[in-house]
């Protein structure tokens, strides 16, 4: 017996004492796998892409990424760093756009659609890749990718890095930010600390679907200068071996490197910087030790 047949006899018997109330479908989210790419703005292409290439070991293409963007750098089939050059009225934060992949880019607008998110139209790029751009709560350009596994990707030697681990933004209103990327989106919580034990000075969630984060900078003064937003605003790369890296990064030209050091999450790192200020710190996927502050509450990443 259907519902509508059941309602009819529970009137019929005395019980109906209100009209049922029927939800209306809602469209559900599709995975959040991971980071798809970042993009960062350079004011001198040539340097940037000789620090990317030749310090970094991240060849450049000009073929197989997502997006407009020439040059852009292959870290795997599934992960990208792009370069554009910076418009003539440079932004705040030169780490413009932080990509997710979603296997249903489709249903992805639709779900942000229907909570009344503002998203740009559907589009694809030249090789064919479905993407829609949009800004989160505090302004920043995020993007959804349908991604394919790319050809030709295959890392050759010398590469420091084959994953991109997170990406780090500064955030003012981090209730705001938290309604957008966990209620919305389900990110979930991976740790939080600070500088001292009492503080949160970082915040990372972790994609619903993966282990890639976001890392929220906070309590980052409101007339930081560029030299500062260039610390804050960042991306980072994974490495197994931290010495290694160091070493690699040595001999690849970089004379200066901040660390390696264990960071206060517990995990080795060390920092390098691009032509324009961009952090890019390189990390081991796992602790060396218990972090300060908070446990981590979800998984590690893996190489």
């Amino acid at each position: 017996m259907n519902r509508t047949a059941l309602f009819l006899l529970a009137c019929h018997v005395g019980l109906c004492l209100a009209a049922p109330l029927v939800a209306q479908d809602q469209p559900t989210r599709p995975p959040i796998t991971g980071i798809a790419h970042v993009r960062i703005y350079s004011t001198d292409l040539r340097k940037s892409t000789d620090f990317y290439s030749r310090m970094l070991g991240l060849p450049a293409r000009s073929g197989g990424c997502t997006g407009m963007t020439r040059p852009c750098f292959i870290l795997s089939d599934r992960q990208q760093v792009l370069l554009s050059e910076t418009p003539a009225a440079p932004p705040p934060n030169l780490l413009f756009e932080i990509a997710f992949a979603t296997p249903d880019i489709g249903r992805m607008r639709t779900y942000l659609l229907a909570h009344n998110v503002a998203v740009g139209p559907l589009a694809r790029d030249i090789n064919s890749v479905a993407y829609f751009s949009l800004h989160d709560p505090e302004g920043n350009p995020i993007a959804f990718v349908q991604l394919h596994p790319l050809t030709g990707s295959n890392a050759p030697a010398g590469k420091l890095s084959t994953r991109m681990l997170h990406a780090g933004f500064i955030v003012r209103d981090r209730a705001a930010e938290d309604r957008f990327y966990r209620d919305l989106l389900g990110f979930r919580m991976y740790w939080h600390g600070g500088f001292n034990d009492a503080s949160d000075d970082w915040w990372e969630i972790q994609v619903p679907d993966g282990t890639d984060w976001i890392e929220y900078m906070l309590n980052i003064p409101a007339k930081a200068d560029a030299k500062e937003r260039g610390v804050q605003n960042h991306f980072s790369l994974g490495v197994d071996k931290i010495q290694s890296a160091a070493n690699q990064l040595h001999q690849s030209g970089l004379e200066k490197l901040d660390g390696p050091e264990i960071g206060r999450d517990g995990k080795w790192s060390l920092d390098v910087y691009d032509p324009d200020g961009t952090r890019v710190e390189v990390m081991e996927f796992t602790p060396a030790k218990d972090p300060c502050c908070h446990p981590y509450t979800a998984d590690h990443p893996k190489p």
